[in-house]
């Protein structure tokens, strides 16, 4: 029998309180933690019996049999009130509550389903709107209803044919709904990059949709909210994607409905296991993923489980040019640590500007020339430079690039 990590943190906000105790049996799809202010509600992925109860998660022993019938959500009188019964997050980024991000009246503005898929590697995105396009469609119109919207988009990249032609297909007779083609670059799927590239509205650092009077969904957090209002099912299962070091998915394989909690172990064995040699397993994408273990537990907002190859041996003076788009200060930190390289100095994207204390990218995607910030670095000693994407580091690991 498996364990289940439920993390009490899988969203923006504070941690979840446990209304579980151990020994309690439980059920798929039963309320086991709520929120302790701005949150989202957590449910049980399985059947099973709780171990244990921490600081930081829940922890099942799933049983051996597990029905597919969930325990379904409390009957709501509203959309929205559905969406918060079922704990439903933004499935694409850091995990913001979806009931509190629909909350606004938008009075005939815009509501955009980003179907970008921004990182490279990932594709469960691109397969879920290839199989499943009358639910995307669906849980816009949802959307658009709860927000007061008049019109909805679908953001996707050219270079996704197949599920570009099958979306456009599918909104031939919704005449509020239409697809529009983002440029092929990163970051296409940041916010304010959408916004922009869709709305012709660029956006200050710091500010949300809602300021050029819209919103935002990843495409498969509109599918949470399709099932939340039709079935009545809580969030949790999610979409991922497993590539790079594995025997049987190296250019990448998706895997759908997955239960949040279980191992990232789980899906590397599903995938023939590790291909020799490999290195550190990254939970997320190339470019702003980080290092998980591999009993590391699939929460909300996973989207890719990428391994890698070995880090190579580099002992030269390294600079860092950190940005908010790619890997950002930390992240090269440790990169430079596992590569044996010394940190001699340290800039950061010229586009980046503090806005609450926190570095953000005043354009997005539109990446200037650094020389004078490389100029700086090599006055300092530096003989190696981690870019803001280290593109040929994730060429070399992952087998991709942007």
């Amino acid at each position: 029998m498996m364990d289940i990590v439920l993390l009490l943190k899988q969203h923006v906000g504070a941690p979840c309180q446990s209304i579980v105790e151990a020994g309690q049996k439980v059920q798929k799809g039963e309320l086991i933690a709520k929120p302790n202010g701005l949150g989202a509600n957590l449910h049980s992925s399985v059947y099973g019996v709780v171990k244990a109860v921490n600081e930081t998660a829940i922890i099942i022993e799933a049983d051996e049999n597990q029905p597919d019938e969930f325990v379904k959500i409390k009957d709501t009188n509203t959309h929205i009130e559905a969406i918060q019964e079922a704990g439903i997050v933004g499935s694409g980024g850091a995990g913001f509550p979806t009931h509190v991000k629909l909350n606004v009246n938008l009075e005939g503005g815009y509501v955009i389903a980003n179907g970008a898929e921004c990182e490279p590697v990932l594709g469960h995105n691109i397969k879920l709107m290839e199989e499943d396009p009358q639910l995307i469609i669906r849980g816009l119109k949802y959307v658009k209803e709860i927000t007061n919207a008049s019109k909805a988009y679908i953001a996707m990249k050219a270079k996704h044919r197949k599920a570009l032609r099958i979306l456009k297909t599918a909104c031939e007779l919704e005449p509020d709904i239409e697809v529009k083609i983002l440029p092929d670059m990163y970051p296409a799927g940041d916010e304010r990059a959408i916004v922009r590239d869709i709305l012709g509205v660029l956006l200050e650092p710091g500010q949300l949709p809602k300021a050029a009077n819209a919103v935002i969904q990843n495409v498969e957090t509109l599918k949470h909210i399709v099932n939340a209002i039709e079935l009545r099912k809580p969030y949790i299962t999610k979409d991922i994607t497993v590539a790079g070091r594995v025997m049987d998915a190296t250019d990448g394989k998706v895997f759908m409905d997955v239960p949040v909690g279980e191992s990232v172990k789980k899906y590397i064995d599903l995938c023939g296991g590790y291909m020799n040699p490999h290195g550190e397993i990254v939970m997320g994408g190339p470019f702003t993923g980080r290092h998980v273990e591999e009993d590391a537990p699939i929460t909300k907002t996973t989207g890719g489980m990428l391994v890698a190859m070995p880090f190579v041996h580099d002992e030269r003076k390294v600079g860092l040019l950190a940005c908010e788009c790619g890997a950002q200060e930390d992240r090269l930190r440790e990169i430079a640590k596992e590569m044996g390289a010394e940190v001699v100095a340290v800039e950061k994207c010229k586009r980046m500007v503090e806005v609450d204390g926190r570095y953000r990218c005043d354009n997005p995607g539109i990446c200037p020339g650094q020389a004078e910030k490389v100029i700086s670095m090599k006055k300092k000693g530096i003989q190696n430079l981690f870019d803001r994407y280290l593109r040929r580091l994730n060429e070399y690991r992952y087998g991709s690039s942007s």
